[in-house]
């Protein structure tokens, strides 16, 4: 049906105070009918999504990466100010010798830069059982270009085997102004020491039982603490695995609702972006 009529291009929904707010994709037959209006037809929801939240991550692209004319068009959905952030392919942090992956992330990154300014960041994610060598891995972190098409380029590192998250890690990324991811889950290494100008946190918690996925109290919580990140600081009810660095005037923060029961993921992100004070359409 495409005679629904959407929200105008430049109806998107702006960071609050530096914050984006998200969830993971945006296909998913159960959100049909009760994210997505009836009727909406799947070749737009790409463009209803990025008018009622303000990022997506990427996930395909952990998997398969796109040609720049399919990053090109999914710019050209979206409206301005709103972000996509993405994994990097499975074939770089899979690889035997990270040291010797340039080739390949100068390959990824010249496609993907397709999104110009949509881009947010990149997300290197090394799974649990990976073995990483710490040479190896700090030398992968010196390949990783800051920019992309002329814009600054940020890198996300979700590392998941809990022996290598230690303050050494955490060190290393701030050595290289790389964030860390802080998830929720029992099943991921929890890391909330911040390590960039940004924040990235994947909230992995959501409930079938509960429509708006988090209960509300648990929201307001995830909202203060984006507040408190977006201000410099760092919450202190979250584990941190190495002192404090000195504090930030600002930080840019992403906060996606991802896994867990993802049928609700788009109502705790809306619900949390009203917290924060936007308006989704």
């Amino acid at each position: 049906m495409d005679g629904l009529t959407l929200a105008p291009a430049d109806a998107g929904v702006p960071a609050v105070d530096g914050i984006r707010v998200g969830i993971g994709g945006w296909v998913f037959p159960p959100w049909r009918g009760r994210f997505y209006p009836k009727g909406l037809v799947q070749r737009r929801e790409l463009e209803y999504a990025s008018r009622q939240l303000s990022a997506i991550e990427i996930n395909g692209t952990c998997y398969g990466t796109q040609t720049p004319a399919v990053y090109a068009g999914w710019r050209e959905q979206t409206p301005p100010g709103f972000v996509f952030t993405a994994k990097a392919p499975k074939r770089i942090t899979q690889a035997r010798a990270l040291e010797r992956t340039g080739p390949q992330v100068e390959d990824f990154v010249g496609g993907i830069a397709a999104l110009e300014d949509r881009l947010g960041a990149l997300v290197w994610q090394f799974d649990a059982g990976t073995r990483i060598d710490r040479d190896a891995f700090a030398a992968f972190l010196g390949l990783l270009p800051r920019e992309a098409g002329g814009r600054p380029l940020r890198h996300v590192l979700d590392v998941r085997d809990r022996g290598f998250v230690d303050a050494g890690f955490v060190e290393l990324a701030r050595r290289h102004g790389m964030a860390t991811v802080y998830t929720d889950s029992d099943e991921h290494p929890n890391v909330a020491d911040p390590t960039a100008d940004f924040v990235y946190a994947r909230l992995m918690r959501s409930r079938a039982h509960v429509a708006s996925g988090y209960p509300a109290d648990e929201l307001a919580a995830w909202a203060a603490r984006a507040r408190t990140w977006a201000r410099g600081g760092t919450p202190g009810d979250l584990p941190l695995l190495a002192p404090p660095a000195a504090g930030a005037a600002r930080r840019d923060v992403f906060v996606f609702f991802i896994s867990a029961a993802k049928e609700r993921n788009p109502a705790a992100a809306v619900g949390l972006l009203r917290l924060l004070g936007a308006r989704p359409g």
